[in-house]
């Protein structure tokens, strides 16, 4: 039931601080048990080829070397180096001077062949002595030169020598082509031949691979950064799930992050204290804020300290596990809180579990939607438990909540199908378990804290209860009058938004207390005889005071909830009694003539009213007030001899009026808007339980016989 807070009475006092340190001192126990383990010395069984006996995960966001894929980028870099060669254009240069010198040398028989005046014969003799290397066509094209043109081809040749070998040669493979670009234009295609036999033989390898060189530019390439290569992992990601095999490289993450050392998990146990502190002190918080009525009450208190202590260990214990957070029943916390107390801090609880969900699982956000979601689903769902389907219908709401909000980040790509299928039947685990918790706890739970539930109250309001067996035989007037106060509390109670089971229930044992003397009540005055008018009016006021605390006895003696107790003084408040007043008004003013006269007047006016009050307290809740209302609107309206709807709705406004004036109202939430809810509502069943009915002919005939038989037809 939501409601908006009110102005608190008194700032924060004494009684606040002592509440607050002892729920304090509760809860850090509480904390401290829960930080058990992570202070704990542990060593675990990590080992390369061994299996995760539990989810291994990352505790922090961390980018990892991975040592065995940049060696193989670093190795597969060096591989594609291409070998690197000594060449240098000043040893070219060098070269290319030795060689040019070498075929000068080499051509002077060839250039004393063309100058002497010889024969044809004798010159191509000559020449053929002096280049016998030479092919067969490129020696008729040496023999067929005149001088002239060999100085040419002489000049070209150097040329082509000198051009080539200052060019980088590698292998001897290389020579024609680099012999041929450079080949000096102005040549026939014959003379180019010639050129090229006398040049190649000279055209010598300038160029050697380094391996000084090939090696530096191997670890040059090595040291390239885009050859690192590391593994990115984000805090609470699966290192190896559970079942799985570790692997080497595995191995290297679970060491980085010293997941294989024996260590005292201080930094997460101090989180935890921290964070768990700032969440209960944010509920006692809110509690002292909002919920006053539950912050004074120390059970009360109690009972929430209780199920937020269990439910944040029951949330730690198994936090960091593959699967096991999503079976914990979290969502029990707010059903069991709504059914016992209201849905407002069954809302608060499952959002504080949720907050300390996610970091127990490495930062979790699913699991922190998880809890809330699923937990907010079964409040919707459970709404207060009157009848058993309702559980069941919690439970299948939680599990279809919690198994939307696995396939949601399924579908974001944090599970394949077979962890999506996992966490689902762990998501329906977890929903049967909180519904078959909160069914099983909640009227136990309710019993040990003094607060009424559903079951407890169609229970007591089952007329074979002993207390209600004796209102009917013993007093069978106040049980019919109990019936009728109650159909009318539980109409109004359904009008307002109040608890229309508990407002019935009440009404069945408000006046339990007539039981100790009924004939002093007059509807079980049978004969018609009433008692009072021989009393005096003050022995009277006592007597009627009496059942209160008559009644109060017998319900401890039956042992009724102290809740119902409580309803017992509340619903006369400190009402008068004004029959009795009314009558000792009337004797005060009798000897000075009556109240018409100034004396008698003046007389009744010193009647003490205080004694004709019952002892009270005021109503202090919504139901009290109805039951306050009913109880005084089912005694007069039975009284009218004429029950309309006109003279009903006068008498229901009158006995409200009457109420409001007197002050009666004042301790408790009702509104004008509920007043006048009430009031309709009152009207409404009356005008049903007093509807005019039609004369059957049998009823007038079983009338005329009875006049008869008395004389009187």
């Amino acid at each position: 039931m939501s409601r908006e807070p009110h102005e608190r009475p008194s700032p924060f006092g004494r009684r606040d601080a002592v509440r607050l340190v002892g729920a304090a001192v509760l809860i850090a126990v509480a904390l401290a048990a829960g930080v058990a383990s992570d202070l704990m010395t542990t060593r675990p069984a990590y080992a390369a080829g061994t299996i995760a006996q539990s989810a291994i995960r990352a505790p922090r966001d961390a980018t990892i070397p991975d040592q065995d894929a940049t060696k193989q980028a670093q190795d597969a870099a060096a591989a594609a180096v291409t070998p690197a060669y000594d060449f240098t254009q000043s040893r070219a240069d060098n070269l290319a001077s030795l060689q040019v010198s070498t075929l000068q040398t080499d051509l002077v028989p060839v250039d004393d062949a063309f100058r002497t005046g010889k024969t044809a014969d004798a010159r191509n003799a000559a020449l053929a002595a002096a280049e016998p290397a030479l092919s067969t066509s490129a020696m008729a094209t040496l023999q067929g030169l005149d001088s002239a043109r060999w100085t040419a081809i002489e000049q070209a040749s150097v040329q082509l020598l000198g051009s080539a070998e200052r060019h980088e040669i590698k292998t001897v493979a290389e020579v024609p082509t680099i012999v041929a670009s450079q080949m000096p234009a102005g040549l026939s295609q014959a003379e180019q031949q010639l050129v090229t036999e006398l040049v190649s033989p000279l055209v010598t390898v300038n160029s050697a691979v380094s391996p000084t060189l090939t090696r530096q530019a191997q670890d040059q390439a090595r040291a390239n950064p885009a050859n690192n290569r590391v593994t990115t992992l984000q805090a609470g990601q699966v290192i190896v799930d559970q079942g799985h095999v570790i692997t080497q490289l595995d191995m290297v993450v679970i060491s980085f992050f010293g997941l294989d050392k024996s260590t005292v998990g201080w930094g997460n146990a101090a989180a935890w204290m921290l964070l768990g502190t700032v969440v209960a002190a944010l509920l006692l918080g809110w509690l002292w804020r909002f919920r006053p009525e539950y912050w004074h009450r120390s059970r009360t208190l109690l009972l929430v300290g209780l199920i937020f202590v269990v439910s944040v260990l029951a949330v730690k214990i198994p936090g960091g596990r593959a699967w096991l957070p999503y079976v914990v029943p979290a969502a029990a916390s707010g059903m069991l809180l709504t059914l016992l107390l209201d849905s407002g801090i069954g809302i608060v609880m499952v959002a504080l579990l949720a907050v300390l969900a996610g970091p127990v699982s490495g930062s979790s956000i699913e699991l922190s939607a998880y809890v809330f979601l699923g937990g907010f689903a079964g409040i919707l769902a459970i709404r207060k438990g009157e009848r058993q389907h309702y559980f069941v219908q919690a439970g299948l709401a939680v599990a279809a909540i919690d198994i939307a909000v696995v396939g949601t980040f399924g579908l974001l790509g944090l599970h394949d199908m077979t962890g999506m299928l996992q966490l689902s039947a762990a998501a329906l685990g977890g929903a049967l378990i909180a519904t078959v918790i909160t069914l099983g706890t909640f009227s136990l739970l309710g019993n040990l804290f003094g607060i009424l539930t559903p079951s407890q109250l169609l229970e007591l309001a089952n007329p074979s209860q002993p207390l209600l067996r004796r209102l009917l035989i013993e007093t069978p007037g106040t049980y019919h009058h109990s019936l009728m106060v109650g159909n009318l509390a539980e109409r109004a109670a359904s009008a307002i938004g109040a608890d229309p089971l508990l407002a019935r229930a009440a009404a069945y044992y408000h006046d339990i207390g007539k039981l100790a003397n009924p004939l002093a009540f007059i509807e079980n005055q049978a004969s018609g005889e009433n008692i009072h008018d021989q009393l005096e009016p003050e022995d009277s006021a006592t007597i009627l005071k009496q059942h209160v605390a008559d009644g109060i006895d017998l319900a401890y003696k039956a042992r009724l909830p102290k809740p119902l107790i409580a309803f017992i003084p509340q619903h006369h408040g400190t009402a008068i009694m004004g029959s009795v007043y009314g009558r000792a008004r009337e004797a005060a003013a009798r000897p000075y003539g009556g109240e018409g006269t100034r004396a008698g007047k003046s007389a009744a006016d010193a009647v003490d009213q205080r004694r004709f009050r019952h002892g009270g307290p005021k109503p202090q809740s919504r139901e009290a007030a109805i039951l306050m209302l009913s109880d005084g609107v089912e005694a007069s309206v039975r009284s009218l001899s004429s029950r309309d709807e006109a003279t009903i709705r006068a008498m229901v406004s009158q006995i409200i009026q009457e109420r409001l004036s007197d002050g009666q109202l004042n301790e408790c939430d009702l509104t004008i808007r509920d007043l006048e809810n009430i009031r309709e509502a009152f009207v409404g069943q009356l005008l049903g339980m007093y509807h005019q009915r039609i004369a059957y002919p049998q009823n007038k005939v079983v009338e005329l016989e009875s006049r008869r038989e008395k004389g009187l037809g």
